[in-house]
């Protein structure tokens, strides 16, 4: 089985979710959240985790993962701005199935958080 590296910025409380499951799942999408969409690249995650999710509540992590590449090869990569910025689109609703088919655990490889003012 050929095995696919992915990468998803994730916030404090897609965090907890995901540590509650012992590092296997990604929890299920919220109502307005069709898609899933993990990233092709460190880079981009980072840049998602730091310039986006710290600003939006306090902390930014990026995720890292196999997955089995001869499944997700049935999804489309988009390129959403830069040519580094692509994303793996998974319909929210083939979200369990594609959790079941990550290989090993979650991991953080990188957290970023709101600096404090000092007093």
């Amino acid at each position: 089985m050929s095995v696919l590296r992915l990468f998803r910025p994730v916030g404090p409380k897609e965090l907890a979710l995901i540590a509650d499951s012992g590092w296997l799942t990604f929890p299920p999408r919220l109502p307005e959240q069709p898609i899933f969409y993990p990233v092709m690249n460190e880079e981009y995650a980072t840049q998602i985790a730091r310039d986006w999710n710290v600003p939006e509540s306090g902390s930014g992590f990026v995720t890292a993962f196999n997955v089995n590449a001869d499944y997700v090869r049935k999804f489309e990569v988009k390129t959403v701005g830069a040519a580094m910025h692509q994303e793996l689109w998974v319909p929210a609703e083939e979200l369990q199935e594609f959790n079941s088919n990550i290989i090993g655990k979650i991991e953080v490889i990188a957290e970023f958080h709101r600096e404090k003012s000092g007093s």
